[in-house]
């Protein structure tokens, strides 16, 4: 297991997380073997909006013995009161929830504590309104909750939400489908979408992927909207190099589906190439980097996808971005204009230009 730091609050998460939304399908020994299996696997983040409220007890089951070796986020919404998941924004019931789910899980704390499901305007409004936000706070306040997070599908309430309230981490559906306009959640367009990542790195909010396979979706030929399936772990690291990205929080139904997610470091580099889908990309992600790496190997040294990584970030206000650039074994400069990767983008990127702009821009 690799890990990434979250830079609001020093915490080492996992890379590869586990969402919750399927595990309570499972036998009941089997949903604690499969937890156990992710624990000792090395996941250490783990998604509660559940989705039925027999999840958290196996949890509580799995994981109480190693609590404090464990991250959890907790939706201050989710409403489990009928046994499957609801949405609430009632006060009264979201802490009846949160009591109850705290109870189940057989902790006394939540690791972020997340505004849950903000996807219109309207919804954050409420959600101050009814003074849930407040009570968040409140239990922020007395210890009981060490971070805030935010759970969103729609970058215009996310901006609008970073702009007005201390978030930590945020928890956003990250895959090609939605990136590019496909899906019931596909909200914002390809620019939107990739300000939202550049923000969240430049401020140091993580972001935990929710959806990463589109439901499944990009998992299946004749459902995927590019009408040719990926694999799980290119859809992980499609979501992996995404700016901001801390952790992946696939679900899983078994111990074997656990182990499978798990097999991702296990994989050859090939097997993670995602870039069949710049066959597919939008006109308007048309010559724009999303740091694939197909142009791998550069014959000069240079890491092509990092280079524009560092540069898109330096653009967007990161002022970390350039110390992290001048860091890097060769820089922009060091381009021999051999073409390799522009033959080989496949997002028509014309890479030997953009390396002579970055090194204007960095005066290497």
């Amino acid at each position: 297991m690799k890990y990434r730091m979250n830079q609001r609050t020093g915490d080492r998460v996992s890379e590869i997380g586990l969402g919750s939304a399927y595990l309570y399908k499972a036998e009941t020994k089997e949903a604690v073997r499969a937890l156990r299996t992710a624990y000792e696997g090395g996941i250490n983040y783990f998604d509660l909006a559940a989705g039925h409220g027999m999840a958290f007890s196996l949890w509580g089951e799995a994981l109480g013995d190693v609590r404090k070796n464990v991250l959890y986020q907790i939706h201050f919404g989710a409403d489990y009161s009928g046994g499957e998941y609801g949405w609430s924004l009632d006060l009264d019931t979201v802490k009846r929830s949160v009591d109850w789910m705290l109870e189940q899980l057989k902790t006394d704390y939540i690791n972020y504590g997340f505004i849950h499901c903000q996807d219109e305007d309207s919804d954050w409004e409420t959600y101050r309104k009814n003074g849930v936000y407040e009570y968040l706070l409140s239990l922020k306040e007395a210890g009981t909750v060490r971070h805030i997070g935010l759970s969103s599908h729609t970058p215009s309430v996310i901006e609008r939400i970073l702009d007005e309230v201390p978030v930590d981490m945020l928890m956003f559906s990250v895959n090609p489908a939605y990136d590019y306009g496909h899906g019931e959640y596909a909200n914002g367009g390809v620019d939107e979408r990739t300000a939202v990542y550049r923000r969240c790195e430049r401020d140091g909010i993580g972001i935990s992927v929710m959806k990463p396979f589109s439901g499944g979706q990009l998992l299946d030929a004749s459902q995927s909207p590019f009408r040719q399936a990926l694999t799980r772990y290119q859809c992980i690291r499609y979501a992996l190099d995404k700016p901001g990205v801390l952790t992946v929080l696939p679900g899983a139904q078994s111990t074997v589906e656990v182990k499978r997610l798990l097999a991702y470091y296990d994989q050859p580099e090939e097997a993670l190439d995602y870039s069949i889908i710049g066959q597919f990309a939008p006109i308007e992600a048309d010559g724009k980097c999303v740091y694939c790496n197909h142009c791998r190997p550069c014959p000069a040294g240079l890491d092509i996808g990092l280079i524009n990584k560092y540069y898109d970030l330096a653009l967007a206000g990161d002022r970390m971005a350039g110390e992290h650039y001048r860091k890097l074994a060769r820089n922009a400069s060091d381009c021999i204009s051999c073409g390799h990767c522009d033959r080989r983008c496949p997002f028509h990127v014309h890479q030997r230009e953009r390396m002579r702009e970055i090194s204007a821009f960095f005066r290497d």
